[in-house]
């Protein structure tokens, strides 16, 4: 497969390292060169610097992992030139153009996979099952925290600087952090309604949202709290479910998700399997968006539920500036 990388920031360099592993080797690099990572694992493959150029040498696939804020403008240009496309997650930093890029797709008939790894957890898949095959019954309410110490994130680097930290790249804590938003609708379906606080604390001197605490009520009836912070130390992320036939955990750190079943007296506990660690999870997305191109499989996250995602997003946001619950349905209008 012949594969172009837009953005070769810490992600960008995380898929490139998986794609050699999984055996690519004609890949490309598209650079703006604003990096703050050294080049030495990238010297002998060919850079450009121009989009247009990238895409006339005709790659298969397009990797976009550069910030959010530019992410569009890639994709479209890729999907119009026949590229299969992987895009890191959220979509966009607005949804604006994203209907044209899901006709383009269509038209285009290339696959579109957006980067939400945490649905190859084991331990979350684990508990997709269950509630797919209603062991855990009726889910009442979930609960979701995340919080995460951003001037820890990338030592090598100004935080100030990052994607992360910054407005005009896409960034803040709900756009950020937005894996238990997809999770959540991976395991639940639809939201119904949206309430939010979202919060700049000024704690860490940046100029987008560090700080949210969100209620998502689903159109099944499941209620679920998200809490997101740049401020936590140590770092947690963990996730809680409740339901009439059983409760079931995870705890990203340790990566065991356990399970109790409503009669029973004993946790199940699920392991990680022997060699997983963090990067298997986006290893096997990046494979999964091989077998796809292949025709193998289908994308784990379709662009569809990616756009879902940012949709939920802009729902927060405009719940947490009104003070005022956003009914889907209406931010979809």
């Amino acid at each position: 497969m012949k594969s172009l990388i837009a953005g070769l920031g810490s992600i960008g360099r995380r898929h490139f390292r998986n794609l050699v592993q999984l055996g690519e080797r004609d890949i490309t690099l598209l650079r703006s060169h604003k990096s703050t990572l050294p080049d030495d694992e990238l010297a002998g493959y060919p850079v450009e610097t121009d989009l247009g150029k990238a895409l006339a040498a005709r790659p298969d696939a397009v990797i976009i992992s550069n910030p959010s804020s530019l992410h569009l403008p890639v994709a479209l240009a890729a999907v119009n030139a026949g590229c299969h496309i992987f895009l890191e997650k959220p979509v966009a930093h607005s949804h604006y153009g994203t209907a044209e890029l899901l006709q383009a797709v269509e038209q285009n008939k290339v696959v579109a996979a957006v980067g939400f790894q945490f649905r190859f957890h084991p331990g979350l898949q684990t508990i997709h099952e269950l509630i797919q095959q209603g062991r855990l019954g009726k889910i009442i309410s979930a609960t979701a925290i995340w919080g995460e110490y951003l001037p820890g994130w990338h030592p090598w680097e100004d935080y100030h600087l990052s994607y992360a930290a910054r407005q005009d790249l896409g960034g803040g804590v709900v756009r950020t952090l937005c894996h238990p938003l997809d999770y959540l609708a991976w395991m639940f379906g639809k939201v119904d309604t949206v309430s939010a606080l979202v919060h700049a604390t000024g704690i860490l001197d940046i100029d987008v949202d560090d700080l949210a605490e969100i209620d998502l009520y689903f159109a099944a009836g499941t209620q679920a709290h998200v809490h997101l912070d740049y401020h936590r130390q140590p770092g947690k992320h963990t996730l809680s479910i409740i339901g009439t036939g059983g409760t079931a955990e995870w705890d990203n750190t340790t990566g065991i998700a356990q399970f109790i079943l409503a009669g029973e007296n004993q946790w199940h506990s699920i392991l990680p399997p022997a060699g997983f660690e963090r990067n298997t999870m986006f290893l096997n997305e990046m494979r999964n968006f091989i077998q796809a191109i292949e025709g193998s499989e289908w994308p784990v996250c379709s662009l569809e539920e990616g756009i879902y995602n940012l949709q939920m997003i802009e729902a927060i946001y405009r719940a947490g500036s009104s003070g005022n619950p956003v009914r889907m349905a209406e931010n979809l209008a």
